[in-house]
Protein backbone atom coordinates (compact mmCIF):
# COMPACT_ATOMS: atom_id res chain seq x y z
CA UNK A 1 0.00 0.00 0.00
CA UNK A 2 1.28 3.45 -1.01
CA UNK A 3 0.02 6.69 0.85
CA UNK A 4 0.92 10.20 0.27
CA UNK A 5 0.36 12.83 2.55
CA UNK A 6 0.71 16.31 1.04
CA UNK A 7 2.65 18.35 3.80
CA UNK A 8 5.53 17.42 5.71
CA UNK A 9 5.32 20.04 8.78
CA UNK A 10 4.82 18.54 12.19
CA UNK A 11 1.29 17.21 11.54
CA UNK A 12 2.52 14.99 8.36
CA UNK A 13 5.24 13.93 9.78
CA UNK A 14 3.61 12.51 12.86
CA UNK A 15 0.95 10.68 10.65
CA UNK A 16 3.90 9.43 8.60
CA UNK A 17 5.50 7.92 11.79
CA UNK A 18 2.46 6.35 13.04
CA UNK A 19 1.49 4.32 10.03
CA UNK A 20 5.73 3.69 9.45
CA UNK A 21 5.97 0.26 8.60
CA UNK A 22 2.16 -0.53 7.15
CA UNK A 23 2.94 1.19 4.28
CA UNK A 24 5.30 3.23 1.45
CA UNK A 25 4.86 6.23 2.41
CA UNK A 26 5.58 9.49 0.29
CA UNK A 27 5.63 13.01 1.46
CA UNK A 28 5.07 16.30 -1.06
CA UNK A 29 6.12 20.12 0.64
CA UNK A 30 6.11 23.13 -1.34
CA UNK A 31 9.13 24.16 0.99
CA UNK A 32 12.42 24.26 -0.08
CA UNK A 33 13.86 22.60 3.41
CA UNK A 34 12.14 21.20 6.62
CA UNK A 35 10.13 23.84 9.04
CA UNK A 36 6.93 24.87 7.92
CA UNK A 37 5.50 26.87 11.20
CA UNK A 38 9.16 25.43 12.92
CA UNK A 39 11.45 27.52 10.32
CA UNK A 40 14.85 29.04 11.58
CA UNK A 41 17.05 30.91 10.09
CA UNK A 42 20.69 30.83 10.63
CA UNK A 43 23.02 33.06 9.36
CA UNK A 44 26.91 34.09 9.98
CA UNK A 45 26.47 36.50 12.62
CA UNK A 46 22.57 34.80 14.29
CA UNK A 47 19.62 32.72 13.99
CA UNK A 48 16.90 33.22 14.83
CA UNK A 49 13.38 30.64 15.23
CA UNK A 50 11.40 32.55 12.81
CA UNK A 51 7.97 30.62 13.44
CA UNK A 52 6.91 28.74 16.99
CA UNK A 53 9.36 29.75 19.57
CA UNK A 54 8.28 27.06 21.80
CA UNK A 55 6.03 24.52 22.75
CA UNK A 56 5.06 22.70 25.19
CA UNK A 57 3.86 19.41 26.16
CA UNK A 58 0.26 18.23 27.96
CA UNK A 59 -0.92 15.26 26.07
CA UNK A 60 0.68 12.09 27.85
CA UNK A 61 1.25 10.51 24.51
CA UNK A 62 2.97 14.00 22.91
CA UNK A 63 5.03 14.15 26.26
CA UNK A 64 6.21 10.68 26.11
CA UNK A 65 7.26 11.67 22.06
CA UNK A 66 8.90 14.88 23.72
CA UNK A 67 11.32 12.84 26.04
CA UNK A 68 11.99 10.84 22.82
CA UNK A 69 13.19 13.86 20.98
CA UNK A 70 15.04 15.17 24.61
CA UNK A 71 16.62 11.37 24.10
CA UNK A 72 18.01 12.14 20.46
CA UNK A 73 19.03 15.56 21.64
CA UNK A 74 16.40 16.92 19.24
CA UNK A 75 14.70 19.16 21.94
CA UNK A 76 15.67 21.01 25.90
CA UNK A 77 13.90 22.88 28.20
CA UNK A 78 14.22 26.70 27.92
CA UNK A 79 14.63 27.93 31.32
CA UNK A 80 14.11 31.59 30.41
CA UNK A 81 10.96 30.72 28.12
CA UNK A 82 7.57 30.52 30.11
CA UNK A 83 6.73 27.92 32.16
CA UNK A 84 7.49 24.65 30.86
CA UNK A 85 8.54 26.04 27.40
CA UNK A 86 10.79 23.26 25.64
CA UNK A 87 12.54 24.39 22.31
CA UNK A 88 14.24 22.34 19.50
CA UNK A 89 18.01 22.24 19.21
CA UNK A 90 20.19 23.60 18.12
CA UNK A 91 16.83 25.20 16.61
CA UNK A 92 13.07 24.90 16.47
CA UNK A 93 13.39 23.66 12.34
CA UNK A 94 15.23 20.64 14.01
CA UNK A 95 12.41 18.92 15.07
CA UNK A 96 11.08 18.81 11.98
CA UNK A 97 14.68 18.14 10.21
CA UNK A 98 15.37 15.44 12.09
CA UNK A 99 11.93 13.39 11.78
CA UNK A 100 12.14 13.63 8.06
CA UNK A 101 15.06 11.70 7.50
CA UNK A 102 13.08 8.53 8.40
CA UNK A 103 10.92 8.99 5.50
CA UNK A 104 10.85 10.01 1.65
CA UNK A 105 10.07 13.72 1.79
CA UNK A 106 10.19 15.53 -1.92
CA UNK A 107 10.33 19.25 -0.75
CA UNK A 108 9.77 21.78 -3.84
CA UNK A 109 6.83 19.88 -4.60
CA UNK A 110 3.60 22.29 -5.02
CA UNK A 111 0.62 20.22 -5.24
CA UNK A 112 -1.74 21.82 -7.29
CA UNK A 113 -4.75 19.16 -7.66
CA UNK A 114 -5.37 15.73 -6.56
CA UNK A 115 -6.92 13.08 -8.73
CA UNK A 116 -8.99 10.10 -8.55
CA UNK A 117 -9.15 7.58 -11.07
CA UNK A 118 -9.26 3.72 -11.66
CA UNK A 119 -5.27 3.05 -10.47
CA UNK A 120 -5.71 5.42 -7.18
CA UNK A 121 -5.14 8.77 -6.54
CA UNK A 122 -2.58 11.40 -7.85
CA UNK A 123 -0.45 13.99 -6.85
CA UNK A 124 -0.58 16.94 -9.38
CA UNK A 125 1.92 19.79 -9.95
CA UNK A 126 4.43 21.51 -11.61
CA UNK A 127 7.41 19.01 -11.61
CA UNK A 128 5.31 16.15 -10.15
CA UNK A 129 5.24 12.27 -11.69
CA UNK A 130 2.01 11.28 -12.32
CA UNK A 131 2.85 8.05 -10.03
CA UNK A 132 -0.63 6.16 -8.18
CA UNK A 133 -0.98 6.29 -4.63
CA UNK A 134 -3.74 4.00 -2.58
CA UNK A 135 -4.43 6.44 0.02
CA UNK A 136 -3.48 10.50 0.40
CA UNK A 137 -3.46 12.60 4.04
CA UNK A 138 -3.65 16.26 2.86
CA UNK A 139 -1.63 18.39 5.93
CA UNK A 140 -1.61 21.74 5.13
CA UNK A 141 -2.68 24.39 6.34
CA UNK A 142 -7.13 25.15 6.34
CA UNK A 143 -7.05 28.29 3.50
CA UNK A 144 -4.86 25.48 1.45
CA UNK A 145 -6.15 22.02 2.51
CA UNK A 146 -9.89 23.47 1.13
CA UNK A 147 -9.35 23.58 -2.49
CA UNK A 148 -7.73 20.38 -2.49
CA UNK A 149 -10.33 18.18 0.17
CA UNK A 150 -13.78 20.06 -1.68
CA UNK A 151 -13.90 17.87 -4.85
CA UNK A 152 -13.43 14.72 -3.17
CA UNK A 153 -14.79 15.60 0.55
CA UNK A 154 -17.27 17.80 0.91
CA UNK A 155 -17.70 17.58 4.38
CA UNK A 156 -13.89 17.99 4.98
CA UNK A 157 -13.58 20.35 2.54
CA UNK A 158 -16.07 22.94 4.44
CA UNK A 159 -14.67 21.93 7.59
CA UNK A 160 -11.38 23.41 6.46
CA UNK A 161 -13.16 26.36 4.51
CA UNK A 162 -14.68 27.01 8.11
CA UNK A 163 -10.90 27.77 9.98
CA UNK A 164 -9.87 31.44 9.63
CA UNK A 165 -6.12 32.10 10.20
CA UNK A 166 -4.83 34.99 11.55
CA UNK A 167 -1.77 36.60 9.55
CA UNK A 168 1.75 37.84 11.22
CA UNK A 169 4.36 39.92 10.48
CA UNK A 170 8.02 38.62 12.31
CA UNK A 171 11.19 40.17 11.83
CA UNK A 172 14.29 39.17 12.36
CA UNK A 173 16.86 41.36 13.87
CA UNK A 174 20.02 41.12 15.81
CA UNK A 175 22.13 43.57 17.40
CA UNK A 176 26.02 44.00 17.97
CA UNK A 177 25.75 43.83 21.82
CA UNK A 178 22.95 43.27 25.26
CA UNK A 179 20.17 45.30 25.03
CA UNK A 180 18.21 46.34 28.20
CA UNK A 181 15.18 44.09 27.71
CA UNK A 182 13.86 43.12 31.35
CA UNK A 183 13.16 39.20 29.89
CA UNK A 184 14.41 37.35 27.36
CA UNK A 185 10.95 36.20 26.28
CA UNK A 186 7.78 38.51 26.25
CA UNK A 187 4.13 38.57 25.47
CA UNK A 188 1.39 41.21 24.68
CA UNK A 189 3.30 44.15 24.82
CA UNK A 190 2.93 47.13 22.33
CA UNK A 191 1.82 45.89 19.51
CA UNK A 192 3.66 42.40 19.96
CA UNK A 193 2.28 39.08 20.59
CA UNK A 194 5.59 37.62 21.49
CA UNK A 195 9.57 38.85 21.63
CA UNK A 196 12.06 36.10 22.00
CA UNK A 197 15.88 36.24 22.58
CA UNK A 198 17.46 33.36 20.83
CA UNK A 199 20.96 33.92 22.63
CA UNK A 200 18.39 32.32 25.55
CA UNK A 201 18.05 29.26 24.28
CA UNK A 202 19.97 26.18 24.51
CA UNK A 203 22.48 25.51 22.14
CA UNK A 204 21.71 28.96 20.25
CA UNK A 205 25.55 30.75 20.74
CA UNK A 206 25.69 34.12 22.20
CA UNK A 207 24.66 36.35 19.42
CA UNK A 208 22.23 38.85 20.54
CA UNK A 209 19.32 37.57 17.60
CA UNK A 210 15.52 38.57 18.56
CA UNK A 211 12.25 37.78 16.85
CA UNK A 212 9.72 40.06 16.95
CA UNK A 213 5.79 38.88 16.53
CA UNK A 214 3.78 41.28 15.51
CA UNK A 215 -0.22 40.95 16.96
CA UNK A 216 -2.95 39.63 14.75
CA UNK A 217 -4.60 42.92 14.55
CA UNK A 218 -1.57 44.74 13.13
CA UNK A 219 -0.25 42.06 11.25
CA UNK A 220 -3.64 42.36 9.29
CA UNK A 221 -3.77 45.92 9.45
CA UNK A 222 -0.28 46.20 7.79
CA UNK A 223 -0.55 42.57 5.94
CA UNK A 224 -0.22 43.91 2.22
CA UNK A 225 3.07 46.67 3.30
CA UNK A 226 6.22 46.21 2.44
CA UNK A 227 8.56 44.09 3.98
CA UNK A 228 11.63 46.34 4.65
CA UNK A 229 9.16 49.52 5.53
CA UNK A 230 7.49 46.65 8.38
CA UNK A 231 10.83 46.08 9.39
CA UNK A 232 12.04 49.30 10.22
CA UNK A 233 8.12 50.50 11.78
CA UNK A 234 8.53 46.67 13.99
CA UNK A 235 11.82 48.39 15.29
CA UNK A 236 10.83 51.50 16.42
CA UNK A 237 7.94 49.74 17.84
CA UNK A 238 10.77 47.20 19.93
CA UNK A 239 11.82 50.48 20.94
CA UNK A 240 8.97 52.62 22.36
CA UNK A 241 7.77 48.85 24.03
CA UNK A 242 11.15 48.81 25.71
CA UNK A 243 11.68 52.41 26.98
CA UNK A 244 14.74 52.66 25.41
CA UNK A 245 17.34 53.50 22.19
CA UNK A 246 18.56 50.89 20.35
CA UNK A 247 21.77 49.85 18.75
CA UNK A 248 21.67 49.86 14.83
CA UNK A 249 21.10 46.78 14.06
CA UNK A 250 23.21 44.28 12.47
CA UNK A 251 20.14 42.22 10.64
CA UNK A 252 17.00 43.59 10.10
CA UNK A 253 14.54 41.84 8.27
CA UNK A 254 10.67 40.72 8.47
CA UNK A 255 8.59 37.86 7.20
CA UNK A 256 5.06 38.08 6.36
CA UNK A 257 3.34 34.73 7.88
CA UNK A 258 -0.31 34.98 6.11
CA UNK A 259 -1.41 31.60 8.17
CA UNK A 260 0.15 32.09 11.22
CA UNK A 261 -2.24 30.63 13.49
CA UNK A 262 -5.91 29.02 12.92
CA UNK A 263 -9.14 29.29 14.90
CA UNK A 264 -12.75 28.20 15.16
CA UNK A 265 -11.39 24.12 14.64
CA UNK A 266 -13.53 21.22 15.40
CA UNK A 267 -11.39 18.63 16.89
CA UNK A 268 -12.82 16.24 14.23
CA UNK A 269 -10.94 13.29 12.86
CA UNK A 270 -11.12 13.76 9.28
CA UNK A 271 -10.71 10.43 7.64
CA UNK A 272 -12.97 9.11 4.81
CA UNK A 273 -12.48 5.59 4.17
CA UNK A 274 -14.46 5.31 1.10
CA UNK A 275 -12.62 8.08 -0.50
CA UNK A 276 -9.69 6.73 1.03
CA UNK A 277 -8.76 10.59 1.97
CA UNK A 278 -7.85 12.28 5.32
CA UNK A 279 -6.56 15.50 6.46
CA UNK A 280 -4.99 16.75 9.90
CA UNK A 281 -3.02 19.84 11.10
CA UNK A 282 -3.26 22.52 13.63
CA UNK A 283 -6.52 23.48 12.11
CA UNK A 284 -7.60 20.59 12.84
CA UNK A 285 -7.02 20.34 16.67
CA UNK A 286 -5.20 23.48 18.01
CA UNK A 287 -2.60 25.99 16.67
CA UNK A 288 0.45 24.66 18.75
CA UNK A 289 3.27 22.49 17.95
CA UNK A 290 1.25 19.66 20.37
CA UNK A 291 -2.30 20.51 18.54
CA UNK A 292 -0.54 19.34 15.32
CA UNK A 293 1.28 16.63 16.52
CA UNK A 294 -2.22 14.72 18.16
CA UNK A 295 -4.03 15.66 15.12
CA UNK A 296 -1.91 13.78 12.71
CA UNK A 297 -1.19 10.57 15.31
CA UNK A 298 -5.06 10.62 15.84
CA UNK A 299 -5.33 10.41 11.93
CA UNK A 300 -3.39 8.23 11.64
CA UNK A 301 -4.85 5.93 14.37
CA UNK A 302 -7.72 6.19 12.87
CA UNK A 303 -6.45 5.08 9.74
CA UNK A 304 -5.00 1.93 11.54
CA UNK A 305 -8.26 0.90 12.57
CA UNK A 306 -10.09 0.85 9.71
CA UNK A 307 -6.75 -0.85 8.37
CA UNK A 308 -8.69 -4.55 7.30
CA UNK A 309 -11.42 -2.17 5.23
CA UNK A 310 -8.69 -0.31 3.65
CA UNK A 311 -6.65 -3.35 2.65
CA UNK A 312 -9.97 -4.97 1.13
CA UNK A 313 -10.50 -1.81 -0.91
CA UNK A 314 -7.06 -1.51 -1.96
CA UNK A 315 -7.12 -5.29 -3.24
CA UNK A 316 -10.10 -4.37 -5.27
CA UNK A 317 -8.53 -1.23 -6.66
CA UNK A 318 -5.38 -2.87 -8.00
CA UNK A 319 -7.59 -6.07 -9.13
CA UNK A 320 -9.80 -3.96 -11.02
CA UNK A 321 -6.59 -1.97 -12.48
Amino acid sequence: MRIAIVGAGMAGLACAGRLSGLADIVLFDKGRRPGGRLTSVVTDISSWDLGAPFFTAHDPDFQAEVARWQEAGWAARWPDGPRGAMVGVPSMATLVAEQSKRFDVRFGARVQALVQGEDGWRIEGEGLDAEPFDSVVVAVPAEQAAPLLSLHDLDAGLEAASVRSTPCWSVMVAFPWDIPAPRAFMEDLGIFSALACNASKPERGPSQGWVLHANAAWSRANLECEAKDVAERMLAAFAQALGTDLPEPTFLKAHRWRFAQPYGQSGRVLWNLDQRLGACGDWCRAPTVEGAWLSGVRLADQMRASLPDLITQVAALHGAS
